[in-house]
């Protein structure tokens, strides 16, 4: 087989921008003022910018990247929905593709008429939805509901009935926009187990997915956008490490988190304070393999005279499983004045691991008298010796590792 004939959809410097408008006026005069003056009356929204990349047919190829970033254009500019303003795109074969959830479908048709409106919509003929009907209608468990209308099917029917047209629909190529979590769980196994099988006879498929769980189970490619650009591609532990890093931190609180740690601050005045400005700073890479150093330092002001130790745990919160600490408290530091301690440790026989620190500062009594909650330490643990065979060693975080790390203190 050629190049050419491996291929099948290629993206060729793909740009696209929507036009926002800023001047609401509707009076004629105005508007061509404006023109005269240079005044366009829209911003240009950027969406895509120079998007270039191959699937090769068998390829489960999967796009990611935060909401906003462009994943969604892109699939409809594939899809043919929309046209880039720079650029091509080209695909061998037909192309279904499954963006939004029922669109097409119509509420006073039966789910039998939807079905055939659906595929003609997706450009097969009455004799190829005839061949595909008994297929949809099996995978979606509908077969005593086809001749009732759409209005009267609950919202879960409807989702299986969209969902089973497009993936049973036989073309060459699938797209699918987030949508790896439709029906009930029963149906969500059924569909599990589908990608499974499509992947192993190396059907063609096109996946915008937020779960890097689903990434790394079913793509073989993959890439990354932000702000319109490929920021990642190739391989898919890669990208889905690199898409986990740049969400570690999160968003702003709600109003109702805003208000319990108002309550919370408040009470914490009331307290006599033993210690102020407890801080965390990570001194090693944000990724690491088993056996590379994790080393980071903390930070505090002890305002009375009295022993201070610093305990400390890593968690994943991912699994919430306690992965490693250090409560020994064999170490105090002494009197007032501001304490510096660095620590280093391993973490070892774990895989695809996010890790979050909570360290707490305690007097010789063991009563914790400054904490430091849930902070992430941008740290992801990834092991590369894995055959991609063994699913239990790739999708593994023990519980608790023994404890091999040390303290190393500064006091002023």
């Amino acid at each position: 087989m050629t190049n050419e004939n491996k291929i099948a959809v290629k993206v060729n410097h793909v740009s696209k921008f929507f036009r926002l408008p800023t001047d609401a006026s509707q009076n004629l005069r105005n508007t061509l003022v404006n023109r005269f003056k240079g005044i366009k009356g829209y911003t240009e929204q950027h969406v895509l910018k120079d998007i270039d990349f191959t699937v090769e047919k068998g390829d489960f190829f999967g796009i990611v990247g935060r909401n906003g970033s462009g994943k969604s254009t892109l699939l409809k500019i594939i899809s043919q929905i929309y046209v880039p303003e720079k650029g091509t795109v080209e695909v061998n074969g037909k192309l279904v593709s499954f963006i939004e959830l029922g669109v097409g479908f119509n509420p006073e048709l039966t789910g039998r008429e939807n079905v055939y409106l659906n595929g003609a919509m997706l450009g097969f003929s009455t004799t190829e939805i005839d061949e595909m009907y008994a297929d949809i209608v099996d995978f979606a468990e509908l077969a005593d509901f086809m001749n009732q209308k759409l209005k009267n099917y609950s919202s879960g029917m409807q989702v299986r009935l969209a969902f089973s047209v497009a993936i049973k629909a036989r073309g060459d190529v699938l797209v699918l926009d987030e949508v790896l979590a439709v029906g009930d769980e029963s149906f969500q196994r059924k569909c599990a187990d589908y990608f499974e099988e499509r992947k192993k006879s190396g059907q063609t498929t096109i996946l915008v997915t937020h779960d890097m769980g689903s990434v790394r189970k079913y793509c073989n490619k993959a890439i990354l956008i932000e702000d319109g650009y490929i920021k990642n591609d190739g391989d898919v532990d890669e990208v889905a490490v690199q898409y986990s890093l740049d969400n570690l931190t999160g968003g702003s609180l709600s109003q109702s988190q805003a208000a319990d740690g108002d309550e919370k601050e408040a009470e914490e005045k009331k307290k006599p304070a033993f210690i102020d400005k407890l801080q965390f700073k990570l001194l090693c890479p944000k990724k690491i393999a088993p056996g590379d150093e994790i080393k980071f330092q903390v930070d505090y002001d002890v305002l009375q005279n009295m022993k201070t130790y610093i305990a400390f745990s890593l968690t994943d919160p991912d699994r919430n499983v306690w992965i490693y600490n250090d409560n020994t408290m064999d170490q105090p530091t002494e009197g007032r004045g501001h304490k510096q301690a660095i620590y280093s440790c391993h973490i070892n026989n774990i895989n695809d691991t996010r890790l979050k620190v909570q360290i707490s500062v305690r007097n010789d009594k063991d009563q914790m008298i400054g904490y430091a909650p849930g902070e992430l330490v941008n740290v992801i643990v990834i092991k590369r010796d894995i055959d991609k065979e063994d699913l239990s060693a790739i999708d593994s975080a023990t519980g608790l590792i023994q404890r091999n790390g040390k303290w190393e203190f500064t006091n002023d």
